[in-house]
Parts: structure tokens; sequence; C-alpha cells
């Protein structure tokens, strides 16, 4: 079975496109991991030392038969999704053609399959080696107002996604694809509910680009960049700036597991970075700079879409409603909690985080945290929810460390949220040396 199923591999090169198909269309399923024969797709790939993975003639095949017509860049697609769960596929995916062209394909409104080459993007970037191009990658676009972003790239042409007619006449550009990769997810979010594609100004939702940002957000390069004031669109020469985390934080509320989950995760990684917890947590009315740069941009407010998932149909009391933000104040008798124990979680977290600085705990204080906490404590299931809704408590509740100047306080929003665990530990409300090990919040 093995010597017959290599056999296929030179058809991937036929050019009858039926040929193309067929012979992918039985290779397909030794893709999956735990296949019999799924060793005939790593054969020829080396990993040791210094040297890197080599590109394989079959991996090659898959690579270029993702431009191939309809069906056949489908299995295309599907097969890379699959085998990029092994670490010697890294390499040879993240190849900055490549990624060239899975960014344009998914950032094209018009591609059918982008969805898939989302969720590729989304395995690959699970390592820091695509995260890295991805931060500094950019593509030739070319202004088109018929399509609903405005731009089309020119690299996303393949055989699904046809090139528009007739072609855009204006001069090419190179832009960064990560701001194209997020109108794109927002857009994706506010397409057509119909069955019917020819009606959706996007053919793709989308969903999967949440874990690339999550996954970008991991590193400090990355949270700098969703946390550094950016032009708002691409194209436009003078305009104001926007920080790309205020793009993402709407979507914690989405009906998509995925979708909220990956802008939890991001969310919560940027919350790593203490001098932006002022910029997290500031409305959109308040300009504010993440030191040490000076420039400025609306608050993020993050602060509602963290609490909107924890909170319920409860009731407050006139002067616990009023510290509420405005979204959260006499929610319906249909609210439900976010039901995903695991996202419920990462907010916690993301709120755990906020309280490594003075600022975003007086913040948290001043605008209902605890009140909804409180209820949602009432309500959870889960035990290691609960015990950190009780930690978050104690450091919104308990005493103050004693600030011995004013260097202090600037020292602490400088400081790390390892640094400032030796800080919140001076006062007898706070957790114990022994809760350390269950205090540490990792990265996502």
């Amino acid at each position: 079975m093995d010597a017959q199923l290599r056999e296929l591999v030179p058809f991937l090169r036929d050019r009858n496109p039926q040929v193309r198909q067929i012979a992918l269309e039985n290779l397909l399923p030794q893709t999956v991991k735990g296949a019999p024969h799924r060793d005939i797709f790593f054969s020829g790939l080396q990993s040791g030392g210094l040297q890197k993975p080599k590109e394989s003639d079959i991996i090659r095949d898959l690579k270029l038969l993702c431009r191939d017509q309809l069906s056949v860049a489908h299995d295309a697609f599907r097969a890379l999704v699959n085998l990029s769960d092994s670490p010697l596929m890294i390499s040879p995916l993240s190849e900055p053609s490549f990624l060239s062209f899975i960014a344009s394909y998914i950032i094209n409104p018009h591609s059918i399959l982008a969805d898939l080459a989302s969720m590729l993007l989304s395995n690959l970037t699970a390592a820091s080696t695509a995260c890295s191009i991805l931060l500094t990658l950019k593509i030739s676009i070319i202004p088109d107002a018929r399509l609903s972003n405005s731009l089309y790239p020119i690299e996303s042409r393949c055989g699904s996604c046809p090139a528009p007619v007739p072609y855009p006449s204006g001069d090419a550009k190179e832009a960064l694809v990560l701001p194209m990769l997020i109108d794109a997810f927002v857009e994706g979010a506010q397409m057509v509910e119909t069955g019917d594609l020819s009606k959706r100004t996007r053919k793709a939702e989308l969903h999967f680009l949440a874990s690339v940002f999550a996954n970008m957000t991991v590193s400090p390069i990355g949270r700098n960049y969703f946390l550094s004031p950016q032009p708002i669109k691409t194209l436009a020469t003078e305009q104001s700036l926007e920080y790309p985390l205020a793009k993402l934080v709407v979507f914690t509320e989405h009906k998509d597991t995925i979708r909220r989950g990956g802008v939890a995760s991001a969310i919560k990684n940027c919350a790593f970075h203490a001098p932006g917890h002022k910029a997290l947590l500031s409305p959109e009315s308040i300009a504010v700079a993440v030191p040490p740069s000076k420039t400025t941009a609306p608050g993020i407010d993050a602060l509602p879409y963290l609490l909107l998932p924890l909170a319920g149909p409860e009731e407050y009391d006139l002067e616990d409603q009023e510290k509420l933000p405005e979204s959260l104040q006499f929610l319906p008798p249909t609210k439900q909690r976010e039901s995903d124990p695991t996202i419920r979680l990462t907010h916690v977290e993301t709120l755990l985080l906020l309280c490594h600085t003075r600022w975003g705990r007086d913040y948290q204080r001043q605008h209902g945290v605890y009140e909804i906490i409180r209820a949602a404590h009432e309500n959870e299931t889960v035990d290691k929810i609960s015990e950190h809704i009780e930690r978050l408590v104690q450091l919104l509740h308990g005493d103050e460390p004693k600030i011995t100047s004013a260097d202090d306080e600037f020292e602490e929003l400088n400081s790390t949220p390892e640094t400032h665990m030796s800080v919140i530990k001076g006062s007898t409300a706070m957790p114990t040396e022994d809760d350390d090990e269950d205090f540490r919040i990792e990265e996502v």
C-alpha cells in the first residue's frame, strides 16, 4: 500500500486537472495524524543541529496545488492543514513567498477557501518563525474600489480566486500584511448571513485569524504591535491612529467559539505588557500612549468586553449600577454568561494581570469589576475559575502596598507582572508565597 501511494505523487504534477484531483483525493486521507502511511509526506525532510528541514517534492507540489482550481486547491489546503501540526513542516511552509500567497489569498474578499487558508496560518503561527515573518511581511496591492476592502492583493490570483475583470489600473504598492489581515478579520464577522456566496461581500468568515493574533501576541514584539498606534486604513495618506487591539476586543461576545477564544487570548497576552494597561482600559474618549512611546491614540476600552462574558442577568443596587460601564447597566433577564469555561478563565486571568499595576487596580475598583465578579463567583461551577476569582477579589479589596515615593508608582507601571508579584506580597491581604505557584498565569 505504501508503494502504491508513493506512485501517486508524480501525478500531482500532471497536466490534466482531473488526474491531479484523483491523485490528491487518494493521498489526502494519509495526511491526518495517526494515518498509517503519513510518513510519505515527511520522507526527504531532515532536521537536526543547525540544518533546517528541506522541502520535499510532495510538499512543494501541495503548496503549488493550493493555487489550482477550486476542488484541487480545497484538498491541497486540507492536506497542509493536517500536516502543519508537525514541527518538521514549519520551515518549508513558513517560506516568505508561500506566506505572502496565503496572506494575500485571505485578504482578498473573493477567496472562497480563505477559511482553510486561515486554519493553515493559525497552525503555522504556533511557531515563532511564521510570527516573526508576518510582523514585517509586505505584499503588493493595487487600489480597487470594486472590492469591499478597496484593494486587490496581486499575489492572491489563483484558480479559486481569479483576478478582477477588468484588471485594476492603479499602481502597485507595497503594504504591511498584518493590518490588512486584521481588517479582513473584522469584515469576515460582518458579512451577510446567507448561504449564497454570490451575495456575500466576503466569501469567508475567517474566525481562525483570531488564533493567529493570539499566537502573535505571545511574543513581546507581537504585543508591541497590537499596542502601538497604527493608521486606521491601509491606503489612506492622512488619518487618525488606532490601537490594532481595539479592532479585536469587540468580538468577546461573538457567537463563534474560535473567534471568541482567540480574541480573549490575544487580550490576555497583551495584558502581560504592564505599560499598556492604561491604553487597554482607558475609554475611547481619552487619548493615551504606551510608554516609552509618546504617540497617542484613543483608549482601547477593553474592560466592558472583558466583563460582558462574565456578567449574567443579575440586578444591582443603584449605587453599584452606577459604577458599571454603560454597556453593562440594566442587562436583560435573558443575558447569559460565557458557556466555555476556558474562555471564562482567560477573561478572569486578564483581569488579574490588569491588577499588576496600581492604576489598573484602581480603575477596576471604580468601574464595577468587583460587583460583576462577585455575582460570577456565585454562579461559577469550575473550581479553578472560582479560585482565580477569589484571588482577583483579594487584589481588589486587599490593602495596597505602601508607596514610598512618587517614583515608585512609575516603576510599578513599567514593571513586569513577575516583578510586581514581589510588591503585592507586602500586604497580608495579598496571596502568600504558598499561593505563588497557583497565582502565576501562563501565556496561551
